[in-house]
């Protein structure tokens, strides 16, 4: 499990971007703890005047609002009632248990995850140090919680080499069939190899005939974070249509990618992706 934690002073943003993901069915919130309703009986009303009124309390912390998103690995299947316990569980070690929370369960990406938010202004007007919070409190729990629901643990993830032939393709081919040739490179990639940049990414796409492309600087795409998954020829050279990231079910995106990242980084002293396999 990767927990990311992100501090902020904007409640109503970050509630939106939750509930805008609940409209588009990729989320459902699971969750309202400490909350006097279940969270599916709460209105959006409801939802923000619990946590607003507890920021009221200490009008002088600019910064009130945790917003945090803990991942799983791609092969664990969690029930709602699991990831709720999980969530919970994480409040508690990191000293929230007492704060209204929220949790969000995103469908949006190729593995499981949720969202917490809540605010470290406490129901007598004091506030939770934010400081070191990731690093010391969230780090220790996160261990404690891999151990204790029988979770893949983030340092163990192993880089595993498989057998699978490059892309080819012509050129003259339409979007199914690209997409359909590139799916089947990423869905290897993404779960069986170990890379922590978008170089290293790129380093195994590469060898399968596939670039992930983010833009040159000042683009649209670059100043969007979005990608674009394109077939190489036995040249390099780009070939075929261009797949935009959320075209694809899993959604390879650079946020999602990002994450992938931070599982794998927390093992790079151990394990690196290898970039000079034999084929």
């Amino acid at each position: 499990m990767v927990a990311v934690i992100h501090t902020s002073s904007r409640l109503r943003s970050v509630l939106h971007y939750n509930e805008n993901k609940l409209k588009q069915g990729q989320a459902e919130c699971i969750a309202a703890i400490n909350y006097p309703k279940d969270a599916n009986a709460l209105s959006f009303d409801q939802k923000l005047n619990r946590i607003q009124r507890q920021l009221t309390l200490n009008k002088r912390t600019k910064v009130n609002m945790v917003h945090m998103s803990l991942n799983f690995d791609p092969s664990e299947k969690l029930s709602k009632e699991q990831l709720t316990e999980i969530s919970k569980a994480y409040l508690k070690g990191i000293g929230f248990e007492k704060q209204p929370a929220l949790v969000y369960e995103h469908r949006d990406a190729g593995h499981p995850h949720v969202h917490l938010v809540t605010t470290n202004i406490k129901a007598d007007g004091s506030r939770i140090s934010l400081h070191n919070l990731g690093k010391n409190q969230s780090e220790k729990t996160r261990k404690e919680i891999e151990i204790d629901f029988g979770l893949v643990k983030a340092q163990d993830r192993k880089a595993q080499e498989f057998n699978l032939k490059p892309i080819i393709i012509k050129a003259e081919y339409g979007k199914s069939e690209t997409k359909k040739a590139i799916a089947n490179v990423l869905d290897k990639v993404l779960n069986e190899y170990k890379f922590t940049t978008m170089g290293e990414f790129n380093a195994v796409l590469n060898q399968y005939n596939v670039a992930a492309d983010i833009g040159s600087a000042g683009s649209r795409i670059r100043k969007n974070n979005g990608i674009l998954y394109r077939v190489l020829d036995k040249d390099g050279n780009r070939v075929g249509v261009p797949i935009k990231a959320s075209d694809f079910h899993f959604k390879p995106t650079y946020r999602n990618l990002k994450v992938r990242f931070l599982f794998n980084e927390m093992n790079s002293d151990r394990t690196k992706v290898s970039l000079r396999y034999s084929f």
